[in-house]
């Protein structure tokens, strides 16, 4: 925690040096994830849910050359709003310190922070994973070789449906990343309950998972865990439109070469306008349920 480049908010470091639970939350949510001002009250909210299940939040991105671990309100309204933040992967870590700019981190971002400041968990909306048309482009999320080199325990809604889902669990399993299926034997599709593919761990309880954290650790396994926590029912969205949705923005995409960073926050906002907003609603409440298991996770971790 004496790491020169790391800013920990007072009350973080504290519940860290006493053992209390802190969860991460990335920024690039914010920044890149969501239009103002429903990314402001998202993070706010995600936040409080976090507090109310007995953690302590720490939203986590890049100022004047520090990362700071936890953010204040004013904070988090710069990265709402700022229109020139760097979207902040491994490979952009040292240049955006050296270089004293904004960056919000993704999942991989996050986790190389988290780790740092000691922190074991953290929540989010959806992972990266494969691309869809690996086969000709090779695109893969670095936040897939994160989780299998950086010990956090990332709690998320699956990977995002843009993604090649079954590739995606082939790759997780590859590089020997735990999946648990929280309450659920398939993996969530992010938008819908269920992707209809398999997961090899079921866990229920935030106590079943914080064993098999403390088993992990205690073997000294290296490496992140993934918890997949399906949408709530009632917020979720059919399956089969979402991919036909995510199909026709994919063509769209490809028809004006967009590459690179920029496809995921393209797609994610053509298929908020072609849901007529739904999506963006459904993205906000599973960020919710994850703070919320997220946090209990934590906490029955924290009591082991």
């Amino acid at each position: 925690m004496n790491n020169q480049y790391l800013d920990i908010k007072p009350e973080i470091q504290e519940a860290l040096a006493q053992g209390k639970p802190v969860v991460a939350l990335e920024s690039t949510i914010l920044s890149h994830g969501m239009p103002y001002p429903k990314n402001m009250e998202m993070a706010l909210r995600t936040e409080e849910i976090i507090r109310e299940n007995g953690a302590i939040p720490a939203t986590i991105a890049l100022m004047d050359g520090i990362i700071k671990i936890g953010l204040n309100q004013e904070e988090l309204e710069i990265f709402a709003t700022a229109k020139d933040v760097l979207k902040v992967s491994r490979r952009d870590m040292a240049y955006c310190l050296a270089q004293k700019k904004l960056g919000a981190v993704t999942v991989a971002g996050t986790m190389i922070c988290a780790e740092l400041a000691g922190i074991r968990f953290f929540v989010t909306g959806g992972i990266g994973g494969v691309h869809r048309g690996y086969e000709t482009a090779m695109d893969v999320s670095a936040d897939l070789d994160e989780l299998a080199q950086t010990d956090v325990c990332v709690i998320c809604a699956g990977a995002k449906a843009i993604l090649d889902l079954p590739r995606t669990m082939e790759y997780l399993e590859t590089k020997g990343v735990p999946v648990i299926g929280y309450g659920t034997k398939t993996l969530p599709a992010f938008y819908s309950v269920s992707s209809g593919i398999s997961v090899p761990i079921t866990l229920n309880t935030p106590e079943e998972v914080a064993d098999l954290l403390q088993a992990k650790h205690g073997l000294a396994l290296g490496g992140g865990t993934l918890v997949a926590n399906p949408i709530p029912e009632e917020d979720a969205l059919p399956a089969d439109k979402m991919e036909e949705i995510i199909a026709k923005a994919i063509d769209q995409m490809n028809e004006e070469g967009v590459s690179g960073k920029e496809i995921t926050p393209y797609l994610l906002s053509h298929i908020v306008e072609a849901t007529e907003g739904k999506s963006l609603e459904a993205n906000i409440a599973l960020v919710y349920n994850n703070a919320k298991v997220g946090a209990q996770i934590a906490a029955a971790y924290a009591k082991n």
